[in-house]
Order: structure tokens, then C-alpha cells, then sequence
């Protein structure tokens, strides 16, 4: 049995219309805070001498004298603090707090100064950017084919859109976590957001492929129902794969440490945002438009 899934189309816009708008509130009342990777900061890497303290009782043991910091679990002894910048009397003090409450050695010490972090920044919006652009020409290529009734380019925008659905969600979800917990905008945050782009972008060529393909097959008399088919076609394979990756995604969650527990809070974030869009967005704008363009 066929599921009518774009008979409720304007149920899909106005949630999505609803949590980007969420979103952008978010970001324009609380903000995103960066971390030290793109700021400037100090980065202190120890190592203890019998079993590693939780790292909860680092942060408290240094409440109060470095400000906000990040602490990261390197291996089965040893920590990555990262902090504000700091001097030497304070860097000083930090390692005698840590040696009193445990033996702790320090094994580096470096300052990140703020044009390493402005260089971070622009490199990272460039990647970003880049990264866009190829997902864009690669769709409009690879369907370049297909020119009724929807054109190739149109597929490529009708992505671009979902991409930014997709991505514009978690940042907002971290606008609140940063304004009341805390998390920080890192390197390894933003290479989620880069790997949110890869997968969701896989699932929407899932979705377009198998819309190609009965187009050329000339199944359904419509292109309203030839995408109702395809969106049917493909949604075991879409849910299946999105369940998989998330159940290993929240096992890191829970389970992983420190280093890895917003890396995969972005993660788990997008792709269920991009199976949403992949199946419920993406298709019912292709569909929106060719109306709009026949009206």
C-alpha cells in the first residue's frame, strides 16, 4: 500500500517552517560560544601516574581559577585541558592544584594565540562553503538527464535547501546548550556538522535516484505520484540506515567520554534531521515549485 506522502506537504513545511525560525531565535538571542580552537586559549596536556580522576572532579578542582574550560580524556591516563589564555604564574598554580589532589605530569603546554583562531574561523567557513558548492554541481550533474518536468539545477537547490535545514537545526539546539551548559562550538564539533552534510546529502540522492528511475520508466501519470512512489520505495532503506548509525551514535553518546559526547550529539541531531528532510522536505518542494512554475 502506497502512503500519500505528499498529501500532507504543507504539515512538512510548516514544521520545518517552524524549527528553522526556532533556530534562528535561538541563535539570535543566546549566540553560539566558540571554543579556544577558535578564540585563542592555553591547551594543557597531563598525565597521571596511577588511575585518571573523573573528569568532573578536574573541572571543580579548577573551578574558579582558569574560567570556562574543556577537559578531554587523551588515553587510559592522561588529560587535554583546554582553557582560556593564561599566564605563567597562573599555569603554574593550575599544576600544583593538580599534583596536590593527584600525581599528575605535565607533558605540553601551548598558547593558541587569536589570529591562529581567526585563521581557524576562515578556513573553516571556506571548507564549508566549498563543501556546499561541489554537493550542489554534483547533483545537478548527476541528474543532468532529467529535464522534465523538473530541471537538474532545481534538484541541486531543493538539496541545498535540505542541507540547510539539516544543519540549521543543531546549531540552534546548541545555541540553548551553550547558553545553559555550557558546550562549546570545537574542531571536532564542526567536523560533525561537516560529516551531517555528507549523510544527508546521501539519503536525498537515494530518494532523487529512485525518482530518476521511474521517470525513465514512465511509472505513474504524474510526477506528483511518480515521487509519492519513489518516497515509498525507498523509505525502509532510508529509516533502516538512519537506525543503524544512530543506535552506534548514542551507544558513543552514553558511552564514549567527554572527548566524543557532543561530536555525537551533533551527529545524532542532523541525521535525524536529514532523514526527516531527505523523505518529508526535499521531494514535496521539487513537487511545490513545478506547481507554482504551471499556475
Amino acid at each position: 500500500m502506497n502512503v500519500p506522502f505528499l498529501k500532507y506537504r504543507k504539515i512538512y513545511f510548516i514544521l520545518s517552517g517552524i524549527l528553522i525560525l526556532g533556530s534562528f531565535v535561538c541563535l539570535g538571542v543566546f549566540g553560539l560560544k566558540p571554543g579556544i580552537d577558535f578564540t585563542g586559549g592555553s591547551i594543557l596536556e597531563i598525565k597521571y601516574e596511577g588511575e585518571r580522576p573523573a573528569v568532573e572532579a578536574v573541572r571543580e578542582t579548577l573551578d574558579g581559577l582558569v574560567g570556562p574550560l574543556s577537559i578531554q580524556p587523551t588515553d587510559s591516563n592522561g588529560l587535554l585541558i583546554r582553557m582560556q589564555e593564561i599566564d605563567g604564574e597562573t599555569h603554574q598554580r593550575v599544576l600544583e592544584i593538580l599534583k596536590e589532589s593527584h600525581q599528575a605530569e605535565e607533558l605540553r603546554f601551548e598558547l593558541i594565540g587569536p589570529i591562529i583562531g581567526r585563521e581557524l574561523r576562515e578556513k573553516t567557513t571556506i571548507v564549508v562553503i566549498l563543501s556546499l558548492l561541489a554537493i550542489v554541481l554534483y547533483i545537478a550533474f548527476s541528474f543532468r538527464k532529467i529535464q522534465r518536468p523538473i530541471s537538474s539545477w532545481q534538484y541541486g537547490l531543493a538539496s541545498l535547501l535540505a542541507l540547510f535545514h539539516d544543519v540549521l537545526i543543531p546549531i540552534g539546539i546548541l545555541a540553548i546548550l551553550g547558553e545553559y551548559y555550557g558546550i562549546q562550538i570545537t574542531i571536532p564539533v564542526v567536523v560533525a556538522f561537516l560529516m551531517i552534510l555528507g549523510y544527508s546529502i546521501n539519503n536525498t540522492v537515494v530518494v532523487f535516484d529512485r525518482i530518476r528511475e521511474n521517470l525513465l520508466k514512465r511509472i505513474g501519470d504524474t510526477f506528483v505520484e511518480t515521487v509519492d512512489r519513489s518516497l515509498n520505495q525507498t523509505l525502509a532503506r532510508c529509516l533502516n540506515t538512519s537506525l543503524t548509525t544512530l543506535f552506534v551514535l548514542i551507544a558513543i553518546f552514553f558511552l564514549g567520554g567527554e572527548s566524543l559526547k557532543y561530536f555525537a550529539l551533533v551527529l545524532i541531531l542532523g541525521i535525524i534531521a536529514g532523514t526527516y528532510s531527505s523523505l518529508f522536505l526535499v521531494s514535496p518542494v521539487l513537487v511545490t515549485w513545478l506547481e507554482r512554475r504551471r499556475k
